[in-house]
């Protein structure tokens, strides 16, 4: 069953794209165009908004820290 679900929702985006296009709704075209792309690039490189997620808060985590690292020291030379 999970070896159609790929295809099937790739399907499904492009018809829902193309049938909003044909009755002037570019905005959802494009949001269902945007979606599609998103599931294509998570499905073949396997980095996904989750993924992404991760990293910034780790990022801001360890930046976060530095700077009470920083305070610190500033703190012990006054």
């Amino acid at each position: 069953m999970e070896g159609w679900m790929y295809p099937a929702s790739i399907l499904l985006l492009a018809l829902l794209a193309f049938s909003f296009f044909r009755s002037g709704n570019n905005i959802m075209a494009g949001l269902a165009l945007v979606i599609g792309v998103y599931i294509i690039y998570s499905h073949e490189t396997g980095y996904t908004a989750t993924d992404f997620k991760k990293e910034m808060v780790d990022e801001i985590d360890k930046k976060a820290d530095r700077y009470k690292s920083d305070l610190n020291s500033e703190k012990d030379l006054k």
